[in-house]
């Protein structure tokens, strides 16, 4: 799993509730969470991409635009020490090319979802305290980024939503941040590297259209961004709270 080789058990008996961890930065998440000792629930729209994974942790198809769907799923849970939501659609485009129907798909499954998902996970959190964990992005309110208007809009309100919730529970001992990634290699990445490759002709412009955007020469790994979202669930990470935290091999110096 990934990077067990690396990890202790921060995390032993804690409860943890993944989204989207089916692959990329989700299934890293639950990967690194299982490493550490978490009881781990996953789920994502693809249920079968988690199938290897249904040893380690329970896995359960779920589509979290769905706000009757999550909230069932989540009535199981009387209590979640660490809940990471990372559902989120990414639509190329500038304003103008992007329709109605666009921005309503990239606000239903980037935004929409965090709101139900979270709203759904929190009551379980009150009694005991925990920690949010949002995979916002560095396309948001921190940085513009070309094509990314709707995608841009959405992840800025997944930060705002998390630093609101941060506010409001403070009192429960509830923390909430914002992971913010540059980009980051992923099945993801790589649909988006073979759309764009369509359009120039060319893979490898595709390829070095996006490389030429990071500052430290290549692109971050769901390792990283999932070690990250260790430390913000485990006691390491207790004093950070209301943040989005920005890691981007160096973007934002």
């Amino acid at each position: 799993m990934t990077g067990t080789d690396q990890t202790c058990h921060r995390l032993e008996g804690r409860i943890a509730v993944v989204t989207a961890a089916g692959q990329g930065i989700g299934r890293a998440v639950a990967e690194r969470f299982i490493a550490e000792g978490a009881v781990v629930h996953a789920s994502d729209l693809n249920g079968a991409l988690m199938d290897d994974l249904a040893g380690a942790a329970s896995v359960a198809a779920l589509d979290a635009t769905d706000h009757v769907a999550v909230l069932a799923y989540f009535a199981q849970f009387p209590q979640i020490d660490t809940l990471c939501h990372g559902v989120g659609y990414v639509h190329h485009g500038t304003i103008e090319q992007c329709s109605p129907a666009d921005w309503r798909r990239t606000m239903s499954i980037t935004l929409d979802s965090a709101y139900y998902v979270l709203g759904a996970g929190i009551p379980a959190m009150k009694e005991h305290g925990g920690s949010v964990i949002t995979i916002a992005s560095l396309a948001s309110s921190i940085k513009g980024y070309p094509f990314r208007a709707a995608y841009g809009a959405a992840k800025a309100g997944v930060i705002g939503l998390t630093k609101a919730i941060a506010a409001d529970y403070i009192k429960e001992n509830i923390r909430a941040n914002a992971v913010c990634p540059g980009t980051t290699d992923s099945p993801s990445l790589r649909e988006r590297i073979d759309a764009l490759a369509v359009k120039m002709g060319s893979a490898e412009d595709a390829y070095n259209f996006f490389i030429s955007r990071q500052a430290s020469g290549r692109f971050g790994t769901t390792a990283e961004i999932a070690a990250l979202c260790a430390f913000l669930a485990s006691d390491d990470g207790s004093f950070m709270n209301g943040q989005a935290i920005n890691i981007d091999g160096g973007i934002t110096i």
